[in-house]
């Protein structure tokens, strides 16, 4: 995504005030947000009032003081004209002598005129400012430590927070995010700022490369300095994998990237040999990876490693499961009569695998009847375990409840729950992550029970199974469930597809179809596009199932005829999905969106509260759908709400004076202010990937050719197995046929491997820690040297090393490069110095 650049702030070009604060009406405790009643003394523009309402971004402001606002006027639709500060200080004294008066005064306990005086002689008029960014600047006054540390402790009450904010608003940053920059720098946020910039996109999320490049850039940062190559390098391959889902990448199109951001960014071309060096520094400093020809962040490399291992202990560190004066066949049948349901010979087999081993893995299409394993596992664990399910039989502190349900978003928690009758969460909720859940660093909590079901693991990423897995008692059983041919998950890797490829852990597939009624057909099509076929009867109407032929023009006018005939016969804006692969275009979510809209929830006269936010307007009964995970407030992505209340900034009795919106989701209500609502979009139609874990009624499923690059079968297949009674199939037929015919492409990534390696007794894998990068003109290699382990019951590791390298082998070092003996890229995933050119351009 492209980044405004916004140049730093001059107070020449804005309109200002000058006022003493007479009142704060308010102030948004997440942000720094405020609206303010100033008594104006002088401003550049023309007003005639005593007093003006300034809203912005603003540290602590004390009233009675008085401060220069700089921004513009504006009109409130309720209040009238205000000032919109897009930034402000404190009107401090200009003067040299009203700079002495300053500091001599009350607030400033020991420092007398004198004092002062010396202080204003030695550092100027900008005196402040000068202590405030580095207290040594007094050194040559020679002040006892006392006098200055009061001195600056003063002026970091008096301005500190209000330097910082000054600072933020001056390099364009609003309200929320300024909020997060201080929360996470705090006093050295400024100096991180004039320092290194390029920081903010490493710790920042919403900061990208080429924002912090601005802010260097206006330093004087050179074009090839090796913090600016080094935050490139990392802000691609950070989305390379976020973009194709892979776990690594190859050396080639990290060059490619990183050069084209680069140069994009600064439209200065970069020595392609300076980039590689750069691969290499980073690799030094433990930020990248390298193994074979292959290129990891640290993190990525480091999770795929450690879900290994944590597996392996799971299995290896617990006595075999064994329930020696137990029938499990007759124990079968009584969960068989309990249930009034016949297992067959491979659901029995299936059930008692899972109760005897640590960790067993279940996977299969829609009706295979895997909710149903689910059920007799947890009913079973129970009675093996003498345990009781009912949660009010655990309200006890001492009493942990023995089994854990849960699934990556809240919806397919709840629909697990649901049919279990036994409490789930989300995976999220489980772990007690909060707010930044998807830093790969974040602790989690362990987890305490028995056994662990986990549904819809198709939809889990590298970073939460890590986290997850690590978060497992060795005691604890686990069990993982999910379909392997649906999407994988937004995230990087495909960790229940390669969990299940590498045949390291006890797993079994469901074939046979159960869950099927004699007029069904949506289940038998979802198969047969799981085999790679569409059925003889693709074209014909069933009960359940029909298929609408029409182009992408024709799109939006069929599917408002589809849904205004579901509408009449009685389905709820909740009960129809309509689903589609891509946002863009005239068979696109964006535009089917505002189609949808229009027929299930009009406005209902020119009065009907409206809210306008990138390009979408949402009124109250909108269906709208939740975008990040926001474990504080019980709503994940995915989740979706409808929204139950709007308050304009003008309705009364609104305190705020702000727009708001309040969305109900399942479990909990949510009150969005305007800087929440980017992460809600309409959901009337969404995209297949983020219908995934859900469950609709009626689901209308458009596919044209105009959707091309995303026409796969795993995504056929997972928006197909989204419909629970009714499936409306629309547009080209080829477009359905060719989606058929083409397998997705798996991603790249060794999480197979890295378990194969783990569980092989004969092989010695290595060590998560610390594998540093040695590129020779053969290919990017690894050297580790073993190490011994600690731990009995896992198979030994090796820590890698970092191998001086000599000009006798040949290897790659940062001294060689800067010698000018060997070019940085040779070797590097097959490239050669003839490369250069064509990389460069």
């Amino acid at each position: 995504m492209s980044e405004q650049e916004l140049p730093l702030f001059t107070e020449e070009q804005q309109p200002y005030l000058i006022g003493k604060v007479s009142a704060i009406f308010f102030h948004n405790p997440t942000n720094f947000y405020q609206v303010v009643l100033i008594k104006v003394s002088e401003t550049s523009f023309e007003w005639h009032e005593d007093e003006i309402v300034v809203t912005g971004s603003f540290g602590e402001l004390k009233e009675e003081e008085t401060y220069q606002f700089f921004g513009k006027l504006v009109t409130h639709p309720k209040y009238g004209m205000q000032f919109q500060a897009i930034n402000y200080q404190l009107n401090k004294p200009t003067t040299a002598a009203g700079l002495v008066a300053y500091l001599s005064g009350d607030n400033f306990k020991g420092i007398g005129k004198r004092t002062a005086e010396r202080i204003v002689a030695e550092l100027g008029t900008d005196a402040i400012d000068k202590i405030l960014k580095d207290s040594n600047v007094l050194a040559p006054l020679d002040l006892p430590a006392t006098k200055i540390q009061a001195l600056v402790d003063t002026l970091m009450a008096n301005n500190g927070l209000d330097q910082i904010i000054i600072g933020l608003n001056g390099y364009g940053f609003g309200s929320q995010l300024a909020y997060t920059i201080y929360e996470r720098y705090q006093q050295d946020t400024l100096k991180v700022l004039t320092e290194n910039p390029y920081q903010l996109v490493y710790d920042i999320q919403g900061v990208g490369f080429k924002k912090a490049d601005n802010i260097a850039l206006q330093q004087g940062s050179a074009a090839d300095a090796p913090e600016r190559i080094q935050a490139a390098i990392l802000q691609v391959i950070t989305e390379l994998t976020k973009a194709e889902g892979d776990t690594y990448t190859t050396a080639q199109p990290l060059l490619s990237a990183s050069l084209r951001l680069l140069q994009e960014s600064r439209n200065e071309a970069i020595d392609p040999d300076k980039v590689a060096q750069q691969f290499i520094e980073l690799a030094n400093q433990g930020k990248l990876v390298g193994d074979e020809d292959r290129i990891y962040l640290r993190s990525l490399y480091r999770a795929e490693w450690q879900i290994a291992e944590h597996l392996y202990r799971l299995e290896n560190e617990e006595d075999e499961i064994t329930y020696p004066e137990r029938d499990l066949d007759k124990e079968i049948r009584r969960v068989e009569k309990l249930f009034d349901i016949g297992y067959g010979a491979s659901q029995v087999a299936t059930i008692k695998a899972a109760l005897t081993h640590h960790v067993f893995l279940l996977t299969g299409g829609p009706g295979t009847g895997k909710t149903t394993i689910i059920n007799a596992i947890v009913t079973l664990y129970a009675e093996l375990n003498g345990l009781s399910l009912d949660p009010k039989d655990y309200k006890d502190q001492d009493k942990v409840f023995p089994v854990l349900l849960a699934a990556p978003t809240g919806r397919a928690a709840k629909r697990m729950s649901e049919l279990t009758d036994i409490p789930a969460s989300t995976i999220h909720r489980l772990l007690g992550l909060t707010g930044r859940e998807s830093t790969p660093t974040v602790a989690t909590k362990e987890l305490e029970g028995g056994l662990l079901i986990i549904d819809e693991m198709s939809m889990v990423d590298t970073y939460l199974f890590k986290m997850l897995i690590q978060a497992v008692p060795s005691s604890m059983q686990v069990v993982l469930v999910g379909d392997k041919d649906q999407l994988p998950s937004v995230g990087p890797g495909q960790v229940f597809y390669d969990l299940l490829r590498s045949k390291g852990l006890p797993q079994h597939e469901l074939t046979e179809i159960y869950r099927q009624d004699g007029e069904s057909s949506i289940i038998p099509l979802a198969h047969a596009i799981k085999e790679g076929q569409l059925p003889a009867d693709f074209n014909e109407n069933k009960v359940d199932r029909s298929f609408i032929a029409c182009n992408a023009y024709q799109v939006e006018s069929v599917i408002a005829q589809v849904v205004t005939k579901a509408q009449k016969k009685g389905f709820t804006a909740q009960d129809i999905q309509v689903l589609a692969p891509m946002y863009r275009g005239a068979a696109g979510i964006d535009r089917l969106n505002v189609e949808v809209q229009q027929i299930l929830n009009p406005p209902k006269s020119a009065k009907t509260k409206t809210i306008e936010f990138h390009n979408q307007k949402f009124r109250i009964g909108d269906k709208v759908l939740h975008l990040v995970n926001s474990p504080e407030q019980n709503v994940f992505n995915g989740d979706i709400g409808e929204i139950v209340s709007i308050q304009l900034a003008k309705d009364k009795g609104n305190v705020d004076h702000t727009d708001q919106m309040t969305i109900r989701f399942d479990a909990t209500e949510v009150t969005y202010g305007k800087s929440d609502w980017a992460k809600i979009t309409l959901a009337f139609c969404t995209s297949i990937h983020k219908a995934q874990g859900s469950e609709f009624k009626l689901v209308i499923l458009p596919m044209v050719h105009q959707y091309q690059r995303m026409l796969q079968r795993n995504l056929l297949y997972t928006a197909v197995t989204r419909a629970e009674k009714l499936l409306i199939l629309l547009g080209e037929k080829q477009a359905f046929s060719d989606s058929v015919q083409r397998e997705s492409i798996n991603r790249k990534t060794t999480l197979t491997q890295r378990i194969q390696a783990t569980f092989e007794p004969d092989e010695q894998p290595a060590k998560i820690e610390d594998k540093v990068a040695t590129y020779t003109p053969e290919a990017a290699v690894v050297t580790a040297e073993p190490v011994a382990t600690t731990n009995a019951t896992t198979p030994p590791v090796t820590e890698a090393k970092a191998t001086e390298a000599t000009p006798t082998d040949y290897r790659l070092t940062p001294q060689l490069v800067a010698q000018g003996q060997i070019n940085p890229l040779i070797g590097m995933a097959g490239l050669k110095p003839k490369d250069f050119a064509a990389a460069n351009k």
